[in-house]
């Protein structure tokens, strides 16, 4: 918009004395030192709003990160309540099972103590036999005494006295086996019930009953105490993700602001760069204009040398033109590769690395198409990639990536004369430094193709 009114005007030598001028070239010396200090001035501003957008930019993908993890988590959680409640619901089939154990334990002790009774009756049996069985033998010896007494007469009686004293004596050591086995048993059995009794009086007077009820009550003290820890942390999980959720919405509260935040930002970066830019376009020469001169230049140079290898059949038109960006296998970060890129690789470099000695200033100088995909990148970023070593990559082999961000994409999709931007580059380590960009379409056939990218630092 300044173009036609300054075309031509230069910055005045501060060093030397002015001249007595005109009023118009008096006027028009003026603006050119105003539009100086213009440019000079959205250089300065574009710079402070590319670091505060960066800045914003950390911060919001921060919290993006923050709010992923802090989901992951709020999900891990559900996780952990629904195995609590599995947990809770296993410790209350766990106290119905060991309560139906201690029934079944007591029915046994009951059924136990009847045989203690029916042992001890065979018992008592065993004892009258044993009585029975002395009386009869001595019954027995009585007749046996007396059918000897009676002589020849009485020898037949003798012999069946004898047969019933000899049984009497077997039935009598049968009985006393009897007996003590069953004394044996049922001392056993004795100690059987009261191992498996629920009396308090049968574990020894310490009111706990026998040692499996001990054992029991001992098994569901310990459930009660899993189930009572489970509702526990039940109770906990539940206020922390009462707490997450109130969290969450805050982060997305924040993430919303800081989204605003970038977009203020972005117009207020965009600004500066207009003003830059309209500074430049005064022909006023200002801090940006050997830069944008030398982009300018050098994409002619590359259209050129584009044209005449579609005119010499080096390349087909529509192969140049090739967005079909296939992945190189293997690559990290991801590369891809075109049909141009042989002949990028080919032609560039001498425009691109040549830039390079412009200025101290200057960081690289590389050609990328419509969609910021960058075949050939100036020799120190374009070295072939060592398997595995992904930070080595990222930094020495950045050929053959498409670089789709802001800067990237504005640049490659401009069709004005020239487009300077301000943005912050990550140099990695947590080191960021703010450039400037300066870019000039690349067009072949009439068609644009891209734009040539020269950035240089403040």
């Amino acid at each position: 918009m300044f173009k036609a009114a300054f075309k031509g005007a230069s910055a005045p030598d501060p060093g030397r004395p002015e001249p007595a001028l005109a009023p118009e070239t008096a006027q028009a010396a003026a603006a050119g030192r105003f539009i100086g200090q213009l440019g000079r001035q959205a250089s300065s501003l574009g710079r402070e709003a590319a670091e505060v957008r960066g800045v914003i930019d950390d911060t919001h993908k921060l919290a993006n990160s923050q709010a992923q993890a802090l989901q992951a988590l709020a999900q891990q959680l559900q996780e952990v309540v629904r195995a609590q409640a599995a947990i809770d619901h296993e410790t209350q089939q766990g106290l119905q099972a060991v309560a139906r154990v201690g029934d079944a334990v007591q029915g046994v002790s009951t059924e136990v103590g009847g045989i203690v009774d029916t042992l001890r009756q065979v018992s008592e049996a065993a004892g009258d036999i044993t009585r029975i069985a002395l009386q009869t033998r001595l019954v027995a010896f009585n007749a046996s005494v007396e059918a000897k007494r009676a002589g020849e007469a009485g020898r037949g009686f003798a012999v069946v006295a004898d047969a019933v004293k000899d049984l009497a004596a077997q039935v009598e050591s049968s009985s006393k086996q009897i007996a003590g086995t069953v004394g044996r048993l049922d001392a056993r059995i004795a100690a059987l019930a009261r191992e498996i009794s629920r009396d308090p009086a049968a574990g020894g007077g310490e009111g706990q009953g026998g040692a499996v009820h001990r054992a029991i009550d001992e098994v569901t003290q310990g459930v009660h105490r899993i189930h009572a820890a489970s509702q526990a942390s039940q109770q906990l999980c539940d206020g922390l993700g009462g707490q997450m959720g109130r969290i969450e919405g805050e982060m997305r509260q924040t993430t919303k602001a800081l989204d605003a935040a970038l977009g203020r930002t972005e117009t207020f970066l965009k600004i500066s760069e207009e003003l830059a830019e309209g500074a430049a376009e005064t022909g006023v020469e200002t801090e940006d204009t050997p830069y944008i001169r030398a982009v300018q230049q050098a994409a002619a140079q590359i259209s050129q040398l584009l044209e005449d290898a579609v005119r010499t059949g080096a390349l087909p038109l529509d192969d140049l033109f090739d967005e079909r960006y296939q992945p190189v296998a293997g690559s990290q970060p991801q590369q891809h590769l075109t049909k141009y890129v042989p002949l990028a690789e080919r032609l560039f470099p001498q425009v691109q690395e040549k830039l390079l000695s412009l200025s101290d200033k200057v960081v690289f100088c590389i050609a990328a198409d419509r969609n910021g995909y960058i075949a050939c990148h100036n020799r120190q970023y374009n070295q072939p990639q060592r398997p595995g070593d992904v930070a080595w990559n990222t930094a020495h082999s950045r050929n053959r990536r498409i670089f789709n961000d802001r800067t990237g994409l504005a640049s490659g999709r401009n069709t004005r004369p020239f487009l300077l931007q301000t943005y912050r580059r990550d140099m990695g380590g947590g080191q960021f430094i703010v450039m400037k960009e300066a870019a000039a379409p690349i067009t072949v056939g009439g068609r644009h193709w891209g734009g040539l990218r020269l950035a240089f630092k403040f």
